[in-house]
């Protein structure tokens, strides 16, 4: 074990999205490649947006990215006490004050500093006076360096600095008594011991302010990392008009897991020239000093490429497992007597998506045949009936293997004098519904004897 300490701390503010996900898992992988900690600490702080249903969603797409966590669930709304006494310490050590400054006070400061090119921030009128005994309403600031630079280095950026004249008073403490993120965010990560901060850079600039508060509580300060954005094809920041940023929403979709984490770890972190990786090897290989400091273009080709090959070299019986999921959410659970694996390895070159490769299984796992009508026109004829009479006996009294499969099939061609595009792709039909399915003799042996007759039978009934 080693001292690291790390967290992912969401939002529970909507579903567990891209961004976030590569956050997650990027602090993932540094603590078990170090032998680290990893710490899930859900942020709900915001009480009006925050819900259960959205902390549920995040805790079910941790698990399903495989993102276990060594302590945690943390939640914030739970911890009101904690933030309460460390807000009153820097009040008693002069650190904070109360602001008594109304909204429209503080509107008309922001416009007046606008009107003269100023930044628009908070100008102090606070800070000097004796707190009020009425019952005038309060904000708690946190008293800001007037003067220096703040300077931390920055993991993946390099040496950052800041102006402490740019960073004005914030508050910590709302009027109706609640803390704010940039506060109770320090206190957090300190209390829990966190020895690296990897996040979005879109905190940089919370960061200088954060540093002046763990000193002002006297806290040691953490080393920071700010991994690049995430963009949309148009340079502009991912989100849902980009398509589906929700990581669940990409399961649903029929993505696997496996394609998820290795498409998002690529998104800003690179190793050489390879493109696929196990959890494994990106526990083994991942590092921050490998982690560019521009953003990453969300390409969906590529991560639908990922898919594509996870499911040509997944574990059949791991994908018929899944596979069932995905048949019932279409309405269409499979019956008795299909083994699902075999199934899988029938339609395994042929999907891009576990949602592609439930569609294309939908006839396997059905009593009934639902046929393509331009395709039964054409190939269940009259002239085809007796092909299939003579392909229903041979399959009836044949060994059901491959070999005797195939040897009955041949058997019938030369019965028949046929050449094997003319029974084929009839038979097909018979047994699909359609003219897009795998090779005849995989979805005979899948369907089995019993299955394979009956499809054969209803076919020389609806030809009449």
């Amino acid at each position: 074990m080693s001292d690291l300490r790390v967290r992912f701390a969401p939002s529970p503010t909507g579903y567990l999205h891209i961004g976030g996900a590569r956050t997650a898992l990027f602090n993932y992988l540094l603590a078990r490649k170090e032998g680290g900690t990893f710490i899930l600490r859900i942020e709900d702080t915001d009480v009006e947006r925050s819900t259960q249903e959205s902390v549920d969603a995040i805790l079910q797409a941790m698990d399903w990215l495989g993102l276990s966590y060594d302590e945690g669930p943390f939640y914030q709304t739970e911890r009101f006490d904690l933030y309460k006494a460390k807000i009153q310490q820097l009040l008693d050590e002069g650190k904070a004050y109360k602001c008594y400054c109304s909204q429209e006070d503080l509107d008309a400061k922001r416009e007046a500093a606008m009107a003269r090119g100023d930044k628009p921030q908070y100008d102090g009128t606070c800070r000097a006076l004796e707190p009020r005994d009425d019952n005038t309403p309060f904000v708690i600031r946190f008293k800001s360096k007037e003067a220096g630079v703040t300077s931390f280095n920055d993991r993946i950026k390099g040496t950052i600095s800041f102006n402490n004249e740019e960073l004005d008073d914030m508050i910590i403490q709302r009027t109706d008594g609640t803390p704010t993120y940039n506060f109770v965010v320090v206190v957090d990560d300190a209390e829990m011991g966190l020895t690296l901060v990897v996040r979005g850079d879109d905190h940089v600039n919370n960061t200088p302010r954060q540093i002046q508060i763990y000193e002002a509580l006297g806290y040691p300060v953490p080393e920071f990392a700010h991994v690049p954005m995430i963009l949309g094809s148009d340079k502009k920041r991912l989100s849902k008009r980009h398509g589906a940023t929700s990581v669940m929403a990409y399961r649903d979709m029929g993505y696997l897991p496996e394609a998820l984490v290795n498409y998002l770890v690529r998104l800003g972190w690179s190793f050489g020239d390879e493109e696929i990786f196990s959890m494994d090897d990106l526990v083994e290989k991942f590092s921050l000093e490998n982690v560019g400091r521009s953003a990453g273009v969300f390409n969906p080709e590529k991560l639908l490429w990922l898919n594509e090959h996870y499911i040509k070299t997944g574990d059949p019986q791991r994908l018929g497992e899944l596979l069932d999921e995905y048949l019932t959410t279409l309405g269409h659970p499979p019956v008795d007597g299909i083994d699902l694996a075999e199934v899988v390895k029938t339609l395994q070159d042929r999907s891009k998506t576990m949602v592609e490769m439930a569609e294309k299984a939908v006839f396997y796992v059905t009593d009934s045949v639902e046929f393509d009508e331009s395709a039964a026109e054409k190939f269940l004829t009259a002239e085809q009936k007796p092909v299939f009479e003579a392909l229903a006996e041979a399959f009836g009294q044949c060994e059901f293997t491959p070999e005797g499969v195939e040897a009955a099939f041949k058997g019938v061609l030369k019965e028949t004098g046929l050449k094997f595009g003319k029974v084929g792709q009839p038979t097909r039909v018979a047994l699909s519904g359609g003219t897009s399915a795998p090779g005849i003799f995989e979805v005979i042996l899948v369907l089995g004897r019993e299955r394979t007759l009956q499809r054969l039978n209803g076919a020389i009934a609806r030809i009449g």
